[in-house]
């Protein structure tokens, strides 16, 4: 019976011709969309999952909150894992991780430029289920100065060479480090990138045992019976044990009455996999991903295969008077209702699964782009993953019952005795149901177009956003610790090259920031102040174009100002600074220092503007401090040969080590790289479902005409102009596409309100975006109609009153 049930379906679907490749090309669109957005997806929710004990491990996090400034960052002090294993039975071991951004490795006389360099202690491969492939990893971390290349790094250093044994020198450690194992690479669903894992060891914090500076990431993994929360419920220990002492010693106050003034110092934990999406903690190198772009490509991915099914919908029970005699002669021979409705859903099995093959195809092709655009890997592993073979069914299966529910059940339905008379029921309520589907349909359409547009707009916005200082034109050189005492001199040597404007040595730059550290107020000792903290030269306001509000700069005539500080507006405006410039700030981190404020710097964005712009210090840098970053400004046009003299200058300064460098307007825009792909994704997708909308409310047409041909050649023989057909038609689309409007204004504005709230700084919405989906929506389904439209008007009316 299932062979006759299949031979039936496919004669029907090729009775019904050109109808069915636009449901085949329709649904293989909606369907290779859904197949790349449940790739993502399932990639974004993998992460960290292939971890051996994952449902185990644990990152320790830092929740802070001092005069109304909050702190959620994955930052721990050194001593966290130790004590943690000492005073929880709960912990079965522990693992601390320094990320650096980059560094320099050395073997023999050539250099390499390494951007994931991790420090690590011994428990690394413990916790983290990644193969060594030479080496012991219960040993190869142990020692100081050791560690582990990733087969990528050590291809790249040593070639043909086995490296295990090779000694290299690493960034501006004194020691060389010996290569104890070669690990494969870390996959890419790992939180964290890594070329290269040191041996924490070799850190000079390494026994560090305080607790109120926080640099490093903490890991626990606990016993299998354990339970977490009594895990957290034992931090509140930790904090009376260990912070207490420091918090009394900085700021002479206890932590009940730092807690009972409305601040906040506390720990918690994160699930191993739900690093990754958890943007709500600050951490360092790979950022995650907000998991609510997840819910808005599902939400799309599964519109379009609405789309799509709809499509099918409509053109099935469009056809229905040309297959009414089929279904009235088949039931007077004996058919039920019930094998009709499976005839017609095996037709829809049928035309979905020949949609799938296509549907892999243009997948597989749209992958590079889409791999490219996010700097992703995804394939479609048909045998390396369990899922993507039953999935595909679901999706066949699924989509053959949904989108041939109705077409089934409603053709199945006609009266044999009505319908071999040429009578095939109420067409208005089929032409209704078609109608509300094409108003569902471009109800999609329009929100895809104007959501698109509200985050293009939301993106530019950021983009174009005055930051108060100015970033264009900066080079900026890392690893200026490389330059060490000399820093002066090369400042110097710089300023004489041409083409340089000029040049700032700090500690941290917009984009960058370092140290957020505590201060106290004197007078308001009760009180502690969280603050960015900037170690800058006399040049650093020149060099970024950073206006001063009040009060002066650093200035080199005035030795005394070098104890002295500058405050940004937004301190000022937190901390309720009636008087700045009377105002001492200590420093618990300086020795309890008091420092003076001599200026007050207009507030410019040295973060995304996801945030607000916080409170920042900027104190000045001497001699000692020679760490962190040199600022170039460039005189425009003069870029390439800048870059290049400074490259030279460089290797006379520090010939053992290459200049690393970045440019500070293209550095900036990372922060903004997930949205700037969702978008172009959005507009991605919202082409396709555009596409197959609009093949759909084509064959609709075409069908319409063809049931109208007679009353067209009427209308044309009593005199009217293929100019009022065209209108006549067209005035129905039109409506069905306002009707689609105003259903779909009100949920793009709730969807676009709430995704503008994940910004501190946003636009606000107006009607251009919203006119714009109506207008584009409306110029889309008349070009979709009108060639069809005017080419069946210009037809001779003699001709079309003798159509049949």
């Amino acid at each position: 019976m299932t062979r006759h049930l299949i031979r039936f379906s496919l004669r029907a679907l090729r009775r019904q011709g050109a109808y069915v490749a636009i449901n085949i090309l329709g649904l293989a669109i909606g369907i290779a969309c859904s197949l790349i957005i449940s790739l993502f997806i399932i990639h974004e929710l993998s992460y960290d999952k292939y971890h051996q004990d994952h449902e185990r491990i644990y990152r320790i996090g830092l929740y802070g909150k001092f005069s109304g400034q909050e702190v959620r960052a994955a930052y721990t002090p050194a001593p966290m894992g130790p004590a943690m294993l000492e005073d929880f039975p709960e912990v079965e071991s522990f693992l601390r991780m320094n990320i650096w951004d980059e560094t320099v490795i050395q073997w023999g006389d050539e250099f390499f430029h390494e951007h994931n360099y991790v420090e690590a202690d011994s428990a690394f491969f413990d916790f983290f289920s990644i193969p060594l492939i030479k080496g012991n990893k219960k040993t190869a971390l142990n020692e100081p100065y050791t560690l582990v290349l990733t087969e990528t790094v050590a291809s790249k250093i040593f070639g043909d060479t086995d490296p295990v044994g090779e000694m290299v020198s690493v960034g501006s450690y004194p020691n060389s480090f010996r290569v104890t194992g070669v690990m494969e690479d870390v996959p890419e669903t790992t939180h964290f990138d890594a070329g290269i894992v040191g041996s924490f060891a070799s850190n000079p914090r390494y026994n560090e045992t305080t607790w109120t500076s926080n640099s490093f990431f903490t890991y626990i993994k606990i016993h299998p019976e354990a339970d977490p929360q009594s895990v957290i419920d034992g931090f509140e220990h930790l904090l009376i044990t260990y912070v207490g002492p420091e918090l009394y010693e900085y700021m002479g106050i206890t932590v009940e009455d730092f807690l009972a003034q409305g601040n906040a110092y506390s720990y918690f934990l994160q699930p191993l996999a739900g690093i990754h999406l958890d943007p709500s903690v600050e951490q360092h190198q790979k950022p995650a991903n907000d998991p609510r772009y997840l819910w808005i490509f599902g939400i799309v991915g599964f519109l379009i295969l609405v789309i799509a099914s709809i499509n099918f919908m409509n053109l099935s029970t469009a056809q229905a008077t040309k297959r009414a005699k089929e279904v009235g002669m088949k039931k007077v021979i004996g058919s039920t209702k019930g094998m009709l409705v499976w005839q017609f859903i095996t037709e829809t099995v049928i035309l979905t699964t020949i949609s799938l093959i296509f549907a892999i195809i243009i997948a597989e092709f749209a992958l590079p782009y889409i791999n490219n655009l996010l700097s992703l890997a995804l394939s479609l592993d048909y045998l390396g993953k369990w899922y993507v073979i039953p999935g595909m069914i679901v999706i066949v299966l699924t989509i053959g019952f949904f989108a041939g529910s109705y077409p089934a059940f409603y053709l199945s339905a006609f009266n044999p005795a009505s319908v071999l008379k040429g009578k095939t029921g109420n067409g208005r309520q089929n032409t209704g149901m078609r109608q509300a589907l094409t108003v569902m349909q471009f109800a999609i359409s329009i929100m895809l177009i104007t959501g698109s547009a509200i985050m293009y707009r939301q993106i530019n916005f950021m983009m174009g956003k005055d930051l108060g200082f100015d970033k264009e034109n900066v080079l900026v050189l890392r690893r200026a610790d490389v330059i060490g005492d000399q820093i002066d001199t090369f400042k110097n040597e710089l300023l004489s090259l041409p083409g340089v404007q000029s040049v700032s040595a700090s500690t941290a730059i917009p984009g960058r920031t370092n140290n957020n550290n505590g201060y106290m107020i004197r007078g308001r000792e009760e009180e502690s102040f969280l603050m960015q903290t900037f170690w800058v030269d006399y040049d650093y306001l020149e060099t970024y174009g950073i206006e001063l509000a009040e009060g002066r700069f650093f200035d080199p005539d005035l030795q005394t100002d070098q104890e002295a500080s500058i405050l940004n507006e937004s301190a000022v405006r937190n901390y309720r600074l009636d008087d700045p410039f009377a105002t001492r700030i200590v420093s618990p981190g300086l020795g309890n220092r008091i420092i003076p404020v001599i200026g007050i710097v207009n507030d410019y964005h040295f973060e995304s503007l996801h945030n607000n712009i916080a409170p920042s210090i900027l104190l000045f840098k001497d001699d000692e401090t020679n760490w962190g970053y040199i600022s170039i400004r460039i005189e425009p046009g003069m870029t390439r040969r800048v870059v290049e003299q400074t490259e030279h200058l460089w290797h006379s300064f520090a010939s053992s080590s290459p200049m690393l460098y970045f440019f500070m307007d293209e550095d900036f825009e990372r922060f903004y790289r997930e949205e700037r792909q969702n978008a172009q994704l959005s507009v991605l997708f919202t082409i396709l479902a555009i596409i197959i909308a609009s093949m759909g409310l084509y064959g609709l047409t075409a069908f319409s005409l063809q049931q109208r041909i007679r009353e067209i050649g009427i209308r044309r023989t009593f005199g009217a102009s293929v100019a009022s057909v065209w209108y006549i038609i067209c005035k129905d689309v039109m409506i069905l596409v306002g009707i689609s409007t105003v259903l779909a204004w009100p949920l793009v504005y709730w969807a676009a309100g709430n995704w503008l709230q994940n910004f501190q700084y946003r636009i606000s919405l107006n009607i251009s975006e919203f006119l714009l989906g109506f207008f584009f929506a409306i110029i889309i389904a008349l070009a979709t109609i009108s060639y069809r439209v005017i080419r069946t008007a210009s037809i001779n009316p003699s001709i079309s009153l003798r159509y049949e």
